[in-house]
C-alpha cells in the first residue's frame, strides 16, 4: 500500500490473493452505550489518557458499509461489561446484531460475578463464536474466583476470548501479564487472543503465545504512527512474531470504529514491516479462518 488511504485496503488483500480480510478486534455496541464510549473517548479519560478524535463516528449500516467496501469479510461486535448486571443485555444485542449482519461472528462479554457461568453458558447454547473481556475498563482480576468457571467453560468449549489484559494505554492494578499468566497456568486449553499484542508488555505476552498453544494475538493498533507514539514494538522481537505469524498465532486487529486515523494505517503498518506476503496472509485471513472455521 502506498498510503494510508482507505480505498487502497482491496487492492491490498487482492494482491495477496485472499478472499478479504479478518478482523478480530471490532467493536459494534448498543447505541447508548456507545455514545458514552465515544463521550470517553473525546474527554481524553483517564483510561485513554491521550486526545483521542474517533473517526468513524458513524451509524451501525454506514459503518457495516465501510468495512464491507473495504473488503472485511468477517469481523466481531465486541463488547465489554465494565460492572455488574450488564453483561446479560450486551449479549443479547451482540448476539441479534451477529444475525441479522452477515459476516459479524457472534460476540459475547462477561463479568467477574456469581451469573456469570450461567449467561456465558446460554451465550454459547446461542452460537457465541468469540468473547471479550477488557480487563482495564472492567477494574478486575482476571483470576478473581467468579471468572474460573467462566474460563474454564470456554477452554472446554474451545470458544475464543479477545483479552486486553496489557497495561496500555494506561496500566491499572490489574493489567499486564502477570494476572493472565495465572489464569493461563490454571487453565492452559484456554482459547485466548491478547488484544494490542499485550502492549507494552510486547515480550511477556509473545512469551505465552510460544507457551501456550491456544493462545494468539492481534495487531489492533501497533505498527501506526499513533500507537508507536507510546509503545513501539521491539524491533528485536520481529522474527519472533513472524514465526508467530506464520504457526498460525497473530491475528489482524483494528479497534473500528474506535480510531484516531484511517483502517488503512494497520494494514500500512503490517506491510511496512517487511516479514513477508505468507506472514501477511496467515495475520490477515489464514489465521483467523483456522481459528473460526472461514474459507480457506
Amino acid at each position: 500500500m502506498s498510503g494510508a488511504d482507505d480505498a487502497e485496503v482491496p487492492a491490498f488483500w487482492q494482491r495477496l490473493g485472499l478472499p478479504g480480510l479478518a478482523d478480530v478486534h471490532v467493536h459494534f455496541l448498543p447505541p447508548r452505550l456507545l455514545r458514552r464510549v465515544w463521550a470517553y473517548f473525546d474527554a481524553a479519560g483517564p483510561l485513554v489518557g491521550t486526545e483521542w478524535p474517533i473517526r468513524y463516528r458513524w451509524s451501525d449500516a454506514e459503518r457495516v458499509a465501510h468495512l464491507r467496501r473495504l473488503g472485511v469479510r468477517a469481523f466481531t461486535a465486541l463488547a465489554y461489561a465494565h460492572k455488574p448486571d450488564m453483561a446479560v443485555e450486551l449479549n443479547r444485542w451482540t448476539l441479534d446484531f451477529a444475525r441479522a449482519t452477515p459476516g459479524c461472528l457472534p460476540s459475547a462479554t462477561f463479568f467477574p460475578e456469581p451469573a456469570a457461568p450461567r449467561y456465558v453458558a446460554d451465550a454459547l447454547t446461542e452460537g457465541a463464536r468469540v468473547f471479550k473481556v477488557h480487563v482495564q475498563v472492567g477494574g478486575f482480576t482476571p483470576t478473581d474466583p467468579a471468572l474460573d468457571p467462566v474460563w474454564g467453560l470456554l477452554a472446554e468449549a474451545g470458544v475464543p476470548v479477545v483479552v486486553h489484559a496489557g497495561h496500555a494505554p494506561v496500566g491499572t492494578a490489574h493489567t499486564g501479564p502477570e494476572p493472565f499468566a495465572a489464569v493461563l497456568a490454571r487453565h492452559p486449553g484456554l482459547t485466548a487472543v491478547v488484544a494490542h499484542l499485550g502492549a507494552p508488555d510486547y515480550v511477556a505476552f509473545l512469551d505465552l503465545a510460544e507457551r501456550y498453544e491456544r493462545v494468539r494475538l492481534d495487531t489492533t493498533m501497533a505498527f501506526t504512527p499513533f500507537f508507536d507514539r507510546f509503545v513501539p514494538f521491539p524491533a528485536g522481537e520481529l522474527p519472533r512474531l513472524r514465526e508467530l505469524g506464520l504457526a498460525g498465532k497473530v491475528l489482524l486487529g483494528s479497534d473500528f470504529p474506535n480510531l484516531p486515523y484511517a483502517y488503512a494505517e494497520q494494514l500500512v503498518g503490517l506491510a511496512g514491516l517487511d516479514l513477508g506476503d505468507d506472514w501477511l496472509r496467515a495475520v490477515c485471513w489464514g489465521n483467523a479462518a483456522a481459528l473460526f472455521g472461514l474459507p480457506a
